[in-house]
């Protein structure tokens, strides 16, 4: 029945990046940047409607009272394509994203997100893909918008850890606007690069703002790094004892 309900769901989700990518592209050159965020948000909030009633996969957020009143860089830990589609649908909809620049050469879902002028960066690029990240990166933020980003820079299995890349935190470092970092256990649910989406509640928390001023890059780093790694840490260790005991088995 999963493999069924995931089935159906990536039809549904293939079927919404025709529809909404269609309409992005056809009429993003006719309205407001604001516009078509709105056209991208309503898109995330449809999907995670849909895998709510597929799929039976929710979600909880804690932490909504830390989230800043203004515009700041977002460090969100990265396990699975939902966090993808939920950070688009819960948090303002003015947003730059930081990307792989291979993103855009999708047909049509590239041709969409390209319309809302993300950073793309060249893996191979070295120091001209920071420079274009502190460059592109603080004039968003100038402008107004939230600036997300994956400081692994793919997606990591749940369990497991990668170093962070600095990038985001240099530019908060240059810019001087504060960090949200973001946790969740969604791999436990949607597993990288897996069809199959299980039911039950993914826990996104959204932690304390991190204050950039008179902090080096690397300390920035290291602070949400820590926060964000131990936060899922505890959300997988409380759903793993949670399913054991509904096992009747003893955690250990």
């Amino acid at each position: 029945m999963t493999i069924l309900r995931s089935f159906i769901y990536l039809l549904y989700l293939i079927l919404s990046v025709i529809v909404f990518g269609s309409a992005i592209v056809l009429v993003g050159r006719f309205v407001s940047y604001r516009r078509r965020s709105r056209l991208a948000q309503l898109w995330a909030k449809s999907n995670l409607r849909a895998l709510k009633v597929i799929c039976g996969l929710g979600y909880r957020v804690s932490g909504w009272e830390l989230l800043s009143a203004t515009n700041a860089i977002v460090l969100c830990k990265h396990q699975s394509a939902w966090e993808t589609i939920a950070l688009r649908a819960l948090l303002p909809v003015e947003q730059t994203w930081v990307l792989k620049k291979e993103l855009l050469r999708l047909p049509l879902f590239g041709t969409a997100l390209s319309s809302f002028s993300p950073i793309a960066i060249d893996r191979s690029s070295g120091m001209l893909g920071m420079k274009r990240l502190l460059k592109d990166g603080k004039k968003s933020l100038d402008s107004g918008n939230w600036v997300i980003v994956f400081p692994e820079g793919t997606r990591v299995r749940s369990g497991e850890r990668r170093a962070y890349n600095i990038g985001g935190a240099v530019l908060a470092e240059r810019s001087g606007y504060p960090v949200v970092p973001i946790a969740h256990n969604a791999g436990m649910f949607w597993g990288r690069q897996s069809l199959l989406k299980r039911a039950g509640n993914i826990d996104l928390v959204i932690g304390p703002e991190i204050s950039t001023h008179g902090k080096t890059a690397f300390q920035i780093n290291r602070e949400a790094e820590d926060w964000i790694e131990s936060t899922t840490s505890t959300l997988e260790r409380n759903k793993l004892t949670v399913g054991l005991s509904n096992a009747g088995i003893p955690s250990p």
